[in-house]
């Protein structure tokens, strides 16, 4: 009889400790926080079964390329499915902190990188977060955190959130070797909830508290990519 081949990875990448301690101090993410393999890097297991790393990567795209690029250098991580996660700034008018968002694509100056499973994250992510409004649309990125006019011609452009490292953590994913990749974001500002204005505080809280709460949603994302397909 052969052996059953190990479950496919998940590789989870945040930028900041603020993010990756949202998901490690979730009911989900307690396990996450018992196996530190490497400065930045947690592994456990998902409710799937296949290997969880989350990774945080440090902030800007620079950073996030050669975070992500070292850590699928590792065997244990062939083929690991990628995930982009942490806050991001909305663009378009009536967006709220607390607010999520699925990427349909990644984009930056170097190009786009479409994104798998969307409609799936979407439906697990209503399921696991009842009440908040899931966006999806394109996910662009910046090596700068976006102010005023910059959001608006964003905007023009069809991306509906910004954030620095999401781009750059899937083009450095799929660069590394094929592999589906997806980006869910939390938006923690927005063009009337911008971060310099009071209620930042409040607005940062809310957001925290969702990201503490999606990775049911991303174990499912990853489940489904484990079955056989028919």
């Amino acid at each position: 009889m052969s052996a059953r081949p190990a479950p496919a990875p998940l590789l989870i990448a945040c930028a900041l400790g603020i993010e990756q301690l949202a998901l490690r101090t979730s009911e989900h993410g307690r396990a996450l926080a018992t196996g530190f393999q490497r400065p930045g890097a947690e592994r456990g297991k998902g409710s799937g079964g296949g290997p969880v790393t989350v990774l945080r990567t440090g902030m800007g795209p620079v950073a996030a390329e050669r975070s992500v690029t070292r850590v699928l250098a590792d065997p244990a991580l062939r083929g690991a499915a990628v995930l982009a996660t942490g806050f991001c700034a909305g663009l378009a008018p009536g967006m709220h902190p607390g607010d999520l968002v699925v990427a349909e694509e990644t984009r930056d100056p170097r190009g786009s990188v479409p994104c798998t499973g969307t409609e799936l994250l979407v439906k697990e992510l209503a399921r696991t977060v009842p009440g908040r409004t899931v966006h999806t649309g394109p996910l662009t990125g910046s090596d700068h955190v976006v102010r005023g006019h910059e959001r608006s011609d964003l905007l023009a452009t069809g991306a509906i959130a910004v954030d620095m490292e999401s781009a750059a953590t899937l083009l450095s994913a799929v660069r590394a070797g094929e592999r589906p990749v997806a980006a869910v974001r939390v938006v923690v500002d927005a063009p009337e909830h911008e971060l310099v204005r009071i209620g930042t505080v409040r607005g940062g809280i809310s957001a925290f508290r969702v990201l503490r709460s999606v990775l049911p949603a991303f174990y499912e994302w990853h489940r489904s990519l484990l079955l056989p397909r028919r």
